[in-house]
């Protein structure tokens, strides 16, 4: 096999609120990936939160396109809601969208995924961590640049990245340059060398996230739960300035470098 084309080095900061937005580009952030929700692995972000970005981030963006949490297999009426969000985010003017349809044996839903890349109109597009979810990732891979995704995002269908090193290694060298492999999930300042080495990827998608934020709320309803009941009420999740920072210093440092 040929020695895959080497891309450049990128790492897209992925934010669900304006202040994590906001630390991920002082951070060092090359795209944001925009979504809401990410305690619940992300949802469709909000128009007004968008704009907001879009009006002071001064980096592409990206919009995540899920609907809601769970599968990846949609109904009509979901994917209506899909284009048309696509549709929206594309005359506000974002860079690209975030996308995957799954079919119920696990392979990409090739009528959905187009109708989406439809709508995108040119607009970048990812497929998201959908792909983890399918049964053969190297059919997947193959179907992903036929459609014309610019970038597959993948943990190498494992819990994280670096558990998924292997994979990663075996799409980035049949990927051969034809669409960027970018690893995301538990990615973190002190294994993102360690992926590079091990798997030649140069592009990272990470939250930059550290610790919890206090609430600052001083009356407390221990007894109540608002949504899942392992989440605290009390803990606000936002990407962390300097821990991004850290991560797209040893990021940018790959420029360069060799498979």
């Amino acid at each position: 096999m040929t020695t895959p084309t080497p891309c450049a080095p990128l790492i897209e900061g992925c934010v669900d609120s304006y202040a994590s937005a906001l630390a991920a580009c002082r951070g060092g952030a090359d795209r944001l990936e925009l979504c809401g929700q990410l305690v619940i692995g992300g949802v469709t972000p909000s128009p007004a939160m968008l704009e907001q970005v879009l009006r002071d981030c001064p980096v592409p963006v990206n919009v995540l396109i899920r609907p809601r949490f769970g599968d990846f297999l949609y109904t009509d009426a979901e994917m209506d809601q899909m284009c048309r969000e696509i549709d929206l985010f594309r005359r506000l003017g974002v860079n690209g969208v975030v996308i995957g349809a799954l079919t119920p044996d696990g392979a990409l839903d090739m009528e959905k995924m187009r109708r989406m890349m439809d709508c995108a109109g040119g607009m970048d597009v990812t497929l998201h961590r959908a792909f983890d979810m399918t049964r053969d990732p190297m059919r997947t891979l193959e179907d992903a640049i036929q459609l014309g995704c610019k970038t597959i995002l993948t943990s190498g269908q494992q819990k994280d990245a670096l558990t998924g090193v292997e994979l990663l290694r075996e799409l980035y060298d049949r990927a051969n340059g034809r669409i960027d492999i970018m690893a995301g999930c538990g990615v973190k300042k002190w294994n993102i060398k360690e992926i590079h080495d091990r798997a030649g990827l140069v592009v990272f998608h990470t939250t930059g996230r550290k610790d919890a934020l206090d609430s600052g709320m001083r009356y407390r309803k221990q007894t109540v739960a608002m949504g899942l009941p392992s989440l605290s009420e009390y803990e606000i999740w936002q990407t962390d300035e300097e821990e991004f920072r850290a991560c797209a210093e040893i990021v940018h440092s790959f420029a360069g470098a060799g498979a």
